[in-house]
């Protein structure tokens, strides 16, 4: 079994104590990560704009939000000043690079990407990109070459963007294997790794997933697949924080159990060196369980 694990840092307090944590158990199995950060500004407490989506308090109730980002983090861009990201914590990120892990973007307002990407012009769109692209240059000194979407949130705009940004790869997907999207009949070239595996904050506080068991359910899960590498995207703020044992545990299992650590940007190149190999696929929106709202999938 093989598994590449993908970090979206979301906000400032994550990057400042989720993000260390979390290089530290990673660095104790010997596992690579690639970390995708937030670069801009940190404006959490706006998204509670998304009460009326379906599911929404169902998933604040049963994953502690509040426990897991804490009262200030809920509070920023709000009654708080809206930390940037990027500025306070390029120290941090370089340390994550010179550690020997893949860096990308995730975005440059987290709120803005997930809330509005559908409904901003391409202009506007390109212009959230270009910034995040801009810090990254800054803090990192070389352009990115991966990104992935806050919450999963993508279409035909910002894949053009992905395309116009020369990426290796995006990971802006749930399920199933790696592909070229097609999104409104337009096919496009950078191609997309998807998460294959549940997220932590889609399983916790159900009763049929209780933390004792959940680390024999993703071994299971990738068991039941063991031909193909899976993707697990984790939250700084989760597994870095709030559910910090839960993850080491997770760690320690894959270990016992054989499972190889892949990097997320050697899969991709193990898969663009038969390009001809990888299908076209139509981008779609989808329910997944455990997840209010829809995300980027690619069609059945």
């Amino acid at each position: 079994m093989r598994l590449a694990l993908k970090v979206d840092v979301d906000t400032d307090r994550g990057t400042q104590e989720g993000v260390p944590n979390l290089v530290a158990d990673l660095q104790a199995v010997g596992a690579p990560a690639a970390f995708l950060f937030s670069l801009g500004p940190d404006q959490t407490g706006r998204a509670i704009t998304r009460v009326l989506r379906p599911g929404f308090f169902q998933k604040v109730s049963r994953t502690s939000v509040v426990q897991i980002y804490g009262v200030r983090t809920l509070l920023n861009g709000t009654l708080l000043p809206a930390p940037h990201i990027g500025r306070r914590n390029t120290a941090a990120m370089r340390a994550v690079r010179d550690a020997g892990f893949e860096v990308g973007i995730h975005c440059f307002n987290h709120y803005r990407w997930q809330d509005y990407v559908h409904t901003l012009p391409l202009e506007e769109v390109r212009a959230e990109f270009a910034a995040a692209r801009n810090e990254f240059i800054r803090i990192f000194g070389v352009a990115a070459r991966t990104a992935g979407a806050p919450g999963w949130q993508s279409n035909a705009k910002s894949r053009q963007i992905y395309d116009e940004a020369g990426l290796l790869y995006s990971s802006d997907t749930r399920g199933g294997a790696p592909f070229f999207p097609r999104v409104d009949g337009r096919v496009f070239k950078t191609v997309e790794i998807p998460s294959t595996l549940p997220t932590f904050d889609e399983l916790m506080g159900r009763p049929e997933y209780p933390d004792d068991r959940m680390v024999a359910h993703y071994l299971k899960l990738m068991q039941a697949e063991p031909a193909r590498p899976h993707v697990f995207t984790l939250h700084a703020e989760i597994e870095g924080m709030g559910r910090r044992g839960l993850f080491q545990e997770l760690l320690k299992a894959c270990v016992r159990a054989g499972v190889e650590f892949v990097r997320m940007d050697d899969l991709a190149r193990e898969y663009l060196a038969d390009r001809a190999a990888i299908p076209v696929r139509d981008q779609v929106m989808a329910e997944i369980d455990g997840r209010s709202g829809t995300v980027a999938a690619q069609e059945a």
